[in-house]
């Protein structure tokens, strides 16, 4: 063993009979430095000398494994496929517990699968003994077919009972993985292998090309498919294929004929996409509803009660919920008829519907606005302590939704829609608090987002936290507000993985022409968020464009009226002149709305003449009344969601909340 000074800093080396001189110990300063070079050697492309850098990483530290997996992701790069298969190996064989291990096992199968494939059959069996529920695992799969595809394929004899083999390989794949970067592959190797395909398997075959965007593939797919098990896919393909007469005709027929062989999830997606091929959505909810006799007619009756007046809510809501009790849309119909029975001013009927439905359905979506209107009956009957545990509990129980918000207000009596202008905002950190010599926090600070991805597993706030820190903000905070949706006991607002689901972006553009034009800066963010996710490029089916998504005809408007001097609409994909239209638009909408927030938050969305029409049509006795009777599901939606990310702004960024 020598030591020797490097950089003026003692560093251990170990040298083998062969002459290799390796390197056991540095200070961990100096191979954390060594490890950041290496890595912004990696990301410019100079792969020889990362992969140098990578072999000077100590052997004791917890960062040579990733190094050794980094040095043959360089050899891939440089066509060293020799090193590559070298240095896969090595890392699973020494650190074989380590959570890189297994994939650099599956890639060593890969590398081996033509060459030598009885040894990447090895790996690819390990990887399924060892790690049945990964990724890898159901990869494995695939592999495994290929590999005794092309043992038989060129043999004189391909006994039948191999090609089940292999079939069954290629159909557990698809079966767990339909849209799995494989799947497409699974699929040709398939058909090359067998005519002798069940309908079936050509139906899953049928549903990962349509996944993949294969229409017309999975067009000729589906004709070999019984139809029975087939059509709400058909129609869903020729949607996509712009075949809109079909697409009708099958929806129509299945429901009336087949909707028994398809899933509830299923119907609801075809129903859905009837009903934007028609004019009119009452007559087409109306016309399934004659033909439909099994699944889909609770989900037809939802829509029909939707877009029935307020008055005739109650009766219809009251026939669903008396059809499918245990439905997918019970708790929706019941907390409807609990509204209609408020309207009514039958309270105590209200209050029993209302605790019946909070015991029965305490998770449902509809749960935070039934405790919250239990709450406000208990106002109107002055049971200081009833109200005050109702909104308590909506705060405590669904901290993050649009009744938490409203429950908030009815406690401080705060009157306005908002509650303050100010927020602090706050970086986008790792999601969870650690120790400094946690792998994972070092990897973080090393910049190295790919390995932190791959070592978290299956954590989706970590996968979101790599999003963002690529810059990809609409993936990530999709991530992150669906795994937060999983949580059923929600966190505190103080824990970071709220920042992934309502991150601050843009905000210092925001609150410029928020100010500018005399707008709430954080209700400008959460409406800004509603709209794009904070994607500069978004743009809908409808030609809405940008942060803001604003329609051409509306930002000339705005831009001729403010005589702002921008060029439309080639100003709207402009993040800075996209904000500033935005929120002059809003000025427009709120200076004509008596300066009501609500109101014209609504009227971004469903347009300034529907809210003065609905505003003198609706029958309502305050703020709550009005947005829950809003006839535009999508704007009533719109509202509640748009403050909900303002309330969450609030509480998350603002301490006094």
């Amino acid at each position: 063993m020598k030591k020797r000074v490097i950089a003026g800093v003692l560093a251990v080396f170990v040298v083998l009979g062969t002459g290799t001189c390796l390197l056991l110990y540095q200070p961990p300063a100096k191979t954390n430095d060594i490890y950041k070079h290496a890595m912004r050697d990696f990301k410019e492309g100079d792969y020889q000398n990362a992969y140098y850098l990578f072999s000077k990483i100590s052997l004791f530290s917890n960062l040579k494994p990733i190094a050794i997996y980094h040095r043959a992701e360089c050899a891939k790069m440089l066509g060293d496929d020799k090193s590559e298969l070298k240095h896969y190996q090595l890392l699973f064989n020494n650190y074989p517990k380590h959570k890189l291990s297994l994939r650099t096992r599956y890639l060593a199968g890969q590398k081996l699968v033509k060459d030598r494939p009885q040894l990447a059959k090895k790996y690819f069996e390990y990887i399924i003994h060892n790690a049945p529920d990964s990724d890898y695992a159901i990869a494995s799969e695939y592999y495994l077919g290929v590999i005794m595809k092309n043992k038989y394929q060129n043999a004189s004899i391909f006994p039948s009972s191999k090609k089940d083999d292999i079939q069954n390989h290629f159909r557990h794949y698809l079966k767990k993985a339909p849209s799995g970067v494989l799947a497409l592959d699974v699929i040709n190797n398939w058909l090359e292998l067998s005519d002798e395909i069940s309908k079936d398997d050509y139906l899953a075959m049928a549903n990962s090309c349509y996944l993949f965007g294969e229409y017309e593939k999975a067009r000729e797919l589906l004709a070999k498919v019984d139809i029975t098990e087939g059509w709400a896919l058909d129609v869903k393909n020729s949607f996509a294929m712009k075949n809109y007469q079909r697409a009708k005709y099958l929806t129509e027929n299945g429901l009336q004929k087949r909707s028994q062989y398809v899933t509830e999830d299923e119907i609801i997606e075809v129903i859905d996409i009837y009903n934007q091929l028609s004019d009119s959505k009452s007559g087409a909810v109306e016309r399934l509803l004659s033909l439909a006799n099994g699944k889909g007619r609770d989900y037809l009756m939802s829509l029909k009660c939707a877009n029935l007046p307020q008055n005739d809510k109650g009766k219809c809501y009251t026939d669903l919920y008396i059809k499918y009790p245990e439905g997918r849309f019970a708790a929706y119909a019941l907390s409807n008829i609990f509204f209609a029975k408020i309207k009514a001013k039958d309270y105590e009927a209200a209050k029993k519907i209302g605790l019946d439905h909070i015991n029965k359905y305490p998770n449902s979506n509809s749960a935070p606005m039934v405790m919250f209107w239990l709450g406000k009956i208990a106002e109107k009957m002055n049971d200081y302590d009833g109200y005050t545990s109702f909104y308590k509990s909506v705060i405590d129980k669904y901290p993050d939704t649009y009744y938490a918000y409203r429950a908030y207000l009815r406690l401080s009596r705060n009157q306005d829609a908002l509650i303050t202008s100010y927020i602090e905002p706050k970086p986008v950190v790792y999601p969870y608090k650690y120790t400094r010599n946690n792998i994972m926090v070092k990897l973080v600070d090393l910049e190295d987002y790919d390995v932190v991805n791959e070592l978290a597993g299956g954590d989706d706030f970590i996968k979101s936290w790599v999003l963002y820190k690529k810059g990809d903000y609409p993936h990530s905070m999709v991530v992150a507000r669906d795994a937060m949706d999983k949580i059923a006991d929600k966190p505190d607002k103080y824990d970071l993985r709220w920042r992934l689901v309502y991150p601050v972006i843009y905000y210092d553009e925001i609150k410029k022409y928020a100010d500018e034009t005399g707008n709430n800066p954080p209700l400008m963010l959460a409406l800004t968020r509603e709209e794009s996710y904070f994607d500069p490029l978004a743009q809908s089916i409808a030609g809405a464009s940008g942060l803001m998504q604003l329609m051409p005809s509306t930002a000339a408007e705005i831009n001729n009226k403010f005589k702002l001097g921008m060029l439309i609409p080639s100003s709207l994909f402009n993040l800075d002149k996209n904000l500033k239209l935005g929120n002059y638009y809003f000025e427009f909408l709120k200076n004509n709305l008596e300066g009501h927030e609500i109101s014209s938050v609504a009227a971004y969305n469903g347009g300034i003449g529907s809210i003065k029409k609905w505003k003198t049509t609706l029958y309502y006795n305050d703020t709550d009344e009005f947005v829950e009777q809003i006839p535009y599901p999508e704007t009533q939606n719109y509202v509640k969601k748009v403050f909900r990310s303002y309330w969450n702004y609030i509480r998350i960024y603002n301490g006094n909340n």
